[in-house]
C-alpha cells in the first residue's frame, strides 16, 4: 500500500500538466513525475521491476482520485 503520497504541480502555469510526486512503499521512499500522458518517471530509487506495474496502477487511481476529480 502507498503511504503519505502527496503531490505538487511541476509548472506555476497550472494549465500545463505534469506533477512532482512522493511516497512511502513498503518502506521506501520514492519521488518521481507524472505526466498528462500517465508514464512515470522515477528519480533516485526505482521500485524492483516485479513491483513497478502494480505501483504505477495505484499511482494511476491515486492521481485519477486527487488531480482528475
Amino acid at each position: 500500500m502507498i503511504q503519505h503520497f502527496s503531490y505538487k504541480p511541476l509548472f506555476e502555469n497550472s494549465q500545463i500538466p505534469g506533477w512532482s510526486i512522493r511516497f512511502f512503499y513498503e518502506q521506501k521512499r520514492y519521488v518521481a513525475e507524472y505526466y498528462k500522458d500517465g508514464s512515470i518517471k522515477f528519480f533516485g530509487e526505482s521500485p524492483a521491476e516485479e513491483q513497478k506495474e502494480k505501483l504505477e496502477k495505484m499511482i494511476h487511481e491515486l492521481m485519477l482520485f486527487h488531480v482528475y476529480e
